[in-house]
This record gives structure tokens, sequence and C-alpha cells, in this order.
């Protein structure tokens, strides 16, 4: 029980930037700063390989519409990556908490995810690209925050997580109608595309 907030706060974190928690847990982990993160996650191919991911996330993540396919992309990836976080953080021995703790890390990840993905689908209804970028910047730095905090201090760290969740999906409620619109947005691209690939016909043989 006593790794179970590292676990829900390392999930949250998680849904948002996955690659960014298994850097900052290794480089804690691999500093001697905290002895709960297991030397899986301190590896130097685990922290070189979440480091470029890391980096190609913090771009992609800011540019409108490739922000939201990228959340697409890792709507499995980041409630997994959360599960199996918070699973070596409970330990291996394969035992009910274990488990447990792994489908706490996966369930909160999933949640956060959808958050951020929604949020993203809002913010992307707006013409100009700064609020992505605000948004996106927001989300890191959250994130650092966050884990940084849920190391020294796991309890205030997991109630600041579950207050920020809540928060996301109260704001998602009141995005409902952006979120709609952006999917009919969408939606009417790709017919657009559609229309344009049949208008111009199979190619010359």
């Amino acid at each position: 029980m006593s790794v179970l907030p590292l676990v829900f706060t390392s999930g949250w974190a998680s849904g948002i930037n996955a690659y960014a928690v298994v850097l900052l847990l290794g480089l804690f982990g691999a500093a001697g700063l905290t002895d709960e993160v297991p030397e899986s996650l301190q590896r130097t191919d685990v922290l070189v390989a979440a480091g470029v991911l890391f980096l190609c996330e913090a771009v992609a993540d800011k540019i409108p519409y490739v922000d939201s396919a990228w959340d697409s992309v890792h709507t499995v990836i980041r409630p997994a990556a959360g599960a199996v976080v918070a699973a070596l953080l409970a330990g291996e021995s394969g035992s009910l908490p274990e488990l447990a703790t792994g489908a706490v890390g996966g369930t909160t990840a999933l949640m956060s995810h959808l958050v951020k993905a929604g949020t993203r689908m809002a913010v992307n209804t707006s013409p100009e690209p700064f609020s992505n970028i605000a948004v996106s910047t927001a989300e890191d730095l959250g994130v650092a925050g966050i884990v940084t905090f849920a190391i020294f201090h796991p309890v205030p760290a997991a109630i600041t997580a579950a207050t920020l969740l809540v928060l996301g999906l109260v704001i998602l409620v009141f995005l409902a109608s952006r979120i709609r619109r952006f999917l009919r947005r969408r939606a009417q691209r790709r017919e657009e595309k559609r229309v344009a690939a049949g208008l111009r016909g199979p190619p010359p043989r």
C-alpha cells in the first residue's frame, strides 16, 4: 500500500506523457534519490529510448492536428505504459497486489489520456497554433512537477493528481461542443480528400 500513491500519480502522468514519466523515474532512481524505482527503469537503453521518444512527443504535441493524431496512436500505449510502470513500482512477483496496482496505474493513465486527447481536440478548433504550444508546455511542466513531487511527497502528490483528474473530466464536459466540432471538421477533411482522390481517377498505365 505504501507505493500506491506513487502508482496513482505515475499513472495520471503516464496518460499525459508516458515517456517523460519513464525518463524521470529512471533518472531519479539512477541518481539514488529514491529506492522505489526498479532497476529495469534505470537501464541506459531504457533511458535513451525514453529520452528520444520524449523529444519526438515534445515536437508532435505542439503541432495542431498532429497532436491529435499522436494522441490517437497513444490511446493504447499510454494506459499500457501506466500499467507496466505501476506493476514495476509494486514489484515483479506477479501476486495480486502487483496486478491490482497495475490495474490502478493503467486505468488512471487511460482516464487522464482521454482528458488530454479531448482537450486537444477542443484546442484544435482555434485557428491559431499558439494555444497548442501553451497547453503542451503546461502539460510537460505539470508532468515533470508532479512526478518530482511524488518522489519526495507521494501522498500529497497523489491528492494533487486526483484533483487534476477530476477537474480535467469536468472541463471535458464543458468542452464537449468543441470536441464535436473538431470531429465533424476532421470527418469533412477526410471526405474532401476521398472525393479529390476520386476525381483524379486511377493513374495512367
